[in-house]
């Protein structure tokens, strides 16, 4: 085995900075696994990265904050060659060279062993959507049955995926988007409501729901905030979990004037243990069945990078992009 292609950036810069290259393929040190990556899904951080927004991040680098695939090497690992596995985070396409490729190292132990019947499309767009979605629903909003959600940023993946998830757990769900084509996306894909965002949506929102929501999971960012918190109920939680309009400060925040009296105001970040501890064998079973359906987006060859990145850029995908190597 000599070579492999990969997607690498050399200089920061828009979708045309990524270069599909040779490069040898990666030894994997011990404790390490080497991943024949099948698939992997694009994922927003990654652009960041591309654009050299993501501190620390040194170039050339190959991206890729996660991967699906089959183990290819495994010194004193305790992963079968051939197993079906997934992984993300963990420093990948940051620290090191991450899924952007035919062939990943990462540590043993950020990775997960999966037992699925799903083929590769659907398979590449779970692992870092399911466990944003999980880990934000149930590490940080903490739901349960018969509570209110809303979804800001409701047409991302991660926002179209939360509102699949919350509504399959019995949660009523209000999504926003600020395009008024894509309120019908939002409602087939778990959606109560549907609300154009204009940024301050809390009026909107109490005429539906006059005490607030249980629940806000805000995929925009900072620009939202300050709304989301007014469409909070007393003793609701309002994640922070992504930052969609490209703010991730603050300017004169002040958590007195800000945050209402008995809110609670939380982020969510990707975990590796969250990935590593989430229901992955229920949830793979209630895709295979069909209970679960996720909003698939384009799926893109390797060699086609660059155009699934303008794709992410341009905001065209409405669900997961997907790479097959």
């Amino acid at each position: 085995m000599v070579g492999m292609k990969a997607a690498v950036v050399h200089t920061p810069g828009g979708p045309d900075a990524i270069r599909i290259e040779e490069r040898p393929v990666p030894q994997p040190a011990p404790g390490w696994v080497r991943i024949r990556v099948h698939a992997f899904g694009l994922n927003r951080s990654e652009v960041y990265t591309r654009r050299g927004d993501s501190p620390g991040v040194r170039f050339p680098r190959i991206l890729g904050i996660e991967a699906t695939g089959t183990v290819d090497a495994a010194p004193d690992s305790g992963f079968a060659i051939g197993e079906t596995v997934a992984t993300v985070m963990g420093g990948m396409g940051r620290d090191f060279d991450g899924g952007y490729a035919e062939f990943v190292c990462v540590p043993a132990g950020q990775i997960r062993g999966l037992r699925t019947k799903l083929d590769w499309t659907t398979l590449g767009a779970l692992p870092e959507m399911l466990q944003t979605v999980w880990g934000a629903l149930h590490r940080s909003l903490r739901v349960a049955r018969g509570g209110t959600l809303l979804i800001r940023g409701g047409t991302s993946s991660i926002g179209l995926a939360a509102a699949t998830l919350a509504k399959h757990e019995g949660l009523t769900v209000v999504a926003t988007t600020r395009n008024e084509q894509r309120l019908a996306l939002l409602r087939k894909n778990g959606a109560d409501h549907a609300l154009i965002d204009n940024e301050t949506i809390s009026t909107e929102l109490k005429k539906i729901f006059p005490d607030g929501v249980g629940g806000v999971l805000d995929l925009v960012g900072t620009s939202s905030l300050a709304d989301s918190l007014a469409c909070a109920a007393l003793h609701g939680i309002v994640c922070l979990a992504g930052g969609l309009g490209d703010s991730w400060e603050i300017e004169h925040f002040s958590p007195m004037s800000t945050i209402p009296a008995g809110t609670y105001l939380t982020t969510y970040g990707s975990r590796v243990d969250v990935m590593l501890d989430m229901p992955w064998e229920d949830l793979l079973s209630k895709i295979e069945s069909g209970v679960l359906r996720f909003q698939q987006g384009p799926v893109f060859k390797l060699d086609d990078i660059v155009e699934a990145h303008r794709c992410m850029d341009e905001n065209r995908a409405e669900g997961k992009i997907v790479i097959l190597t």
